[in-house]
């Protein structure tokens, strides 16, 4: 008979620690990351046993290079593509400027982002009339309901919706939603149940799953879609909350939404229906996804529905981003609630400035956690020198995600400027251009300037060492904020 020995117990499991630590070290090493962030987690796994390997597992995984989210079929995109480069081609011709052509060209080819000529494009800058909006078209649906959220809460403003989807569903309209499993963690049976014997079809997109629990935990589902009758969509920063509508303890919430009317809505349900067949394995197929949205009286304009995420091969968002600000000339105008930007950002918007754009970025003054503010913080010293402008929006919380650059380039989504956003999350952002949504967005950001209050360089410089030491200590976690 065998016997196992507490002693030989322990050899064994420190054996099987030590195959593991190796093997995640290869694993680590062979992904050929950015090195300084890869030495950092070999450091933690040697020197924090156990517990480095536990923080690896749930932080520092990289899922891009895996077949995690299965994509529909890639032979039927590649024609898809093929078919589409005529029309990319004419397109192309009326861009306004070699910047915005070059961006068109940019995310077509990272992101299979198609260019959708002539939307009707409206900006909602609050939650009571964004959301007002969104359940007036959810009411008039006669087909089809499609909504993707991070965070649908089970409170007076979820119960509203659930209320709405319930009665299209009875109606005989098909009612499909998509909820972040962490985001929505609260989302309980109680509320899923009457929509589902309604007629609702609703999946929480990555719950966790033996034995993949740690490796799901980081990654996000933090699009924000509604798609009505393959005809109109939204998309934003605004989730279905009541803090969105009411605001809280911070004050109101300030965010940008926009509505899509026409052939841009296409990319919102291509977007949509990719995700669908994730988290229900059917390929929603049929003309009245994709009706055909054209019409004389949309105004000109171009607009690309960028989608990225840990699945893609690139990170198009960021990409794009980082090739607007790049090719700025006269200004750039910023709002994000999270700004703990990777280095490819931080220095297109310090080149930016040095070289004369007038480079405006607003943060909220409040954050939720003090460790987000902090670390926002620690970023802004580096700006400053660069000639960055710096304003704290005062008026309760700003949410918005917004980018505009030279009159031409508008940027609306829900990806903040962050690691967690470029690195971890699945987003979903509307490039836009055309010089009248540019303006509107402009007009916005001219706007909430009114509640702000500019940073001053030198009582900036002067701030508290034990202020600095946090913004420091802080920054620290920004990859997994």
């Amino acid at each position: 008979m065998l016997f196992i020995t507490s002693n030989m117990l322990s050899v064994l499991i420190l054996a099987i620690y030590i195959y593991t630590l190796i093997s995640t070290v290869v694993v680590i090493i062979m992904q050929n990351r950015n090195p300084i962030r890869s030495i950092a987690w070999i450091v933690a796994l040697i020197f924090l046993p156990f517990v480095g390997l536990f923080f690896y597992l749930l932080f520092g995984q990289n899922i891009r290079q895996k077949n995690t989210i299965n994509k529909l079929s890639l032979r039927q995109k590649a024609k898809e593509k093929s078919a589409a480069l005529l029309d990319i081609a004419a397109i192309l011709q009326t861009a306004p400027s070699e910047a915005v052509k070059g961006l068109i060209k940019l995310l077509y080819t990272n992101s299979d982002a198609y260019p959708y000529s002539n939307s009707a494009i409206a900006f909602y800058t609050n939650g009571k009339e964004t959301f007002r909006a969104i359940f007036e078209t959810i009411a008039q649906a006669k087909d089809h309901i499609h909504i993707e959220f991070y965070i649908i809460a089970n409170d007076a403003l979820g119960l509203r919706l659930q209320e709405l989807l319930i009665q299209k569903a009875q109606q005989g309209v098909q009612v499909r939603v998509i909820y972040d499993y962490w985001g929505s963690f609260k989302l309980s049976s109680r509320f899923l149940k009457p929509l589902k014997e309604a007629g609702v079809k609703a999946h929480a997109f990555f719950p966790p799953k033996f034995p993949f629990v740690l490796s799901r935990i980081n990654y996000r589902n933090h699009r924000k879609i509604i798609v009505i009758d393959g005809n109109i969509g939204y998309t934003g920063g605004l989730n279905v909350a009541k803090r969105y509508f009411n605001g809280d303890n911070l004050g109101p919430w300030r965010d940008t939404m926009i509505r899509l009317e026409g052939p841009a809505v296409s990319g919102l349900q291509e977007i949509f229906i990719n995700d669908w067949f994730f988290v229900d394995r059917i390929h929603l197929k049929g003309k009245q996804y994709f009706p055909s949205n054209t019409s004389n009286n949309f105004p000109k304009n171009c607009v690309q529905l960028v989608n990225a995420g840990p699945n893609t091969r690139w990170m198009s968002i960021m990409h794009g981003i980082f090739y607007a600000i790049s090719t700025a000339n006269n200004y750039v105008y910023i709002q994000t609630p999270y700004f703990m930007p990777p280095e490819l950002i931080l220095h297109a918007i310090q080149t930016a400035a040095l070289r004369g754009v007038e480079v405006r970025l607003m943060l909220p003054k409040l954050s939720r956690l003090s460790i987000v503010r902090s670390s926002n913080s620690s970023y802004i010293e580096f700006l400053l020198d660069a000639g960055v402008q710096v304003f704290f929006y005062e008026k309760g919380f700003l949410h918005s995600k917004t980018i505009v650059v030279d009159d031409s380039i508008s940027i609306v989504g829900t990806s903040n400027l962050d690691f967690r956003s470029f690195e971890q999350n699945f987003e979903v952002n509307a490039f836009i251009y055309d010089k009248d949504s540019a303006l509107k967005l402009k007009a916005i950001f001219l706007e909430d300037m009114h509640y702000t209050k500019q940073v001053n360089e030198k009582k900036w410089r002067k701030r508290p060492r034990g202020q600095r030491i946090m913004e420091s200590f802080s920054r620290l976690f920004s990859p997994m904020m």
